[in-house]
């Protein structure tokens, strides 16, 4: 019997890069209202299996448990060059954010992933051959 012909899994695929970032700081002088704030919110925000990376950050916390928060954007670059402004715009963004709602924040860092450069697995080896 013949088989039929496989098509390539990345077919059409463009030069475009896409581009995750992970923002994480530390919550600063909050007042008992924005914690109060923040605490009824949290429920929403406090699911690690419903993370997302999303153009306009994705924002996890549990303030309940520790003071901490994570953003995570994800963005398509054309080319390498352009990663760092990504992650440059993504600190801005969970910046702004918080500036915007008068949240006290403190040491901000991020961790930026080119997924183009992620080795793929054993299952996406198997689909790609």
């Amino acid at each position: 019997m013949k088989r039929a012909a496989r098509l390539p899994i990345l077919s059409g695929v463009t030069d475009n890069r896409t581009v995750r970032v992970t923002v994480r700081g530390s919550f600063d002088n909050l007042t008992a209202e924005q914690q109060a704030e923040l605490l009824a919110a949290g429920p929403e925000h406090a699911d690690i299996l419903a993370v997302r990376y999303t153009a306009d950050g994705h924002l996890t916390y549990d303030l309940a448990a520790r003071p901490f928060f994570t953003f995570r954007f994800a963005e398509e670059v054309a080319q390498e060059k352009d990663i760092p402004q990504v992650t440059a715009r993504s600190e801005a963004k969970a910046a702004a954010w918080m500036t915007e709602r008068g949240y006290g924040f403190k040491r901000l860092t991020s961790q930026t992933v080119d997924m183009s450069e992620v080795p793929l697995g054993p299952r996406g080896r198997r689909l790609q051959g």
